[in-house]
């Protein structure tokens, strides 16, 4: 089977054009989440266990945000864990002062932070912008994801993986990577076979401005 597949410039310059000529930014990340929410669902199955959402900083998070909210919405135990509660996108801290007014439990991420409470962790750390390994912080908080025995959903790529090559030590292993806009090049480069149990994409209404590459996985 063949996939439309995007390097990450394209995908940034084709966002940026979608949000000067079509949709707000508040806009696509919203649809962003709803996707992200909309997998989530399916995965948990009207089971309505724990689920934690990892946060970065940037629209990483903001969508992690709008995938918070969505489940208190639909009476979904959740609980946000942020890693940069400084550092908002505008976007991001509309859909977490959301949150806040929801009454969403939320903690800053240290390296006391368990999830083996959870069922379900999103990560939504990183995008598809990291240029080399994580450390530090971030780098902690994946490998508390990858041991917490929870059930994994990645935002958009997992946290930790390049998006034009698919390289990156350590990165989230996920049961599902929901894809963001369109499938990038690291989604099927490098260690994407290893650490992507299963990947779909949502389409969120971006025009791609630029090459696409046909993708056989």
């Amino acid at each position: 089977m063949l996939y439309e597949t995007v390097s990450t410039k394209v995908m940034r310059e084709s966002d940026a054009w979608t949000i000067e000529n079509l949709v707000s930014s508040k806009e696509l990340m919203k649809r962003a989440g709803m996707g992200i929410f909309t997998e989530v669902v399916t995965l948990l199955n009207g089971w309505k266990s724990p689920v934690a959402v990892v946060c970065g900083k940037g629209n990483n998070a903001g969508d992690g945000f709008v995938v918070a909210s969505l489940l208190k919405d639909h009476g979904f135990d959740v609980k946000i864990f942020f890693l940069y509660p400084e550092s908002f996108s505008e976007d991001g801290r509309y859909y977490f002062d959301q949150c806040l007014m929801q009454k969403i439990e939320w903690e800053i991420f240290t390296e006391e932070t368990t999830l083996e409470d959870f069922s379900m962790v999103v990560d939504c750390i990183f995008g598809t912008g990291i240029k080399g390994d994580a450390s530090g912080l971030p780098a902690f908080a994946i490998n508390s994801i990858n041991n917490s025995g929870a059930v994994v959903v990645s935002a958009d790529i997992n946290s930790g993986l390049n998006g034009d090559t698919g390289l990156g030590d350590p990165c989230v292993i996920s049961d599902l990577t929901v894809s963001i806009g369109t499938y990038k090049y690291g989604h099927f480069k490098g260690r994407a076979k290893e650490v992507m149990k299963a990947k779909t994409n949502v389409d969120i209404g971006i025009v791609i401005q630029g090459e696409i590459i046909y993708t056989e996985d």
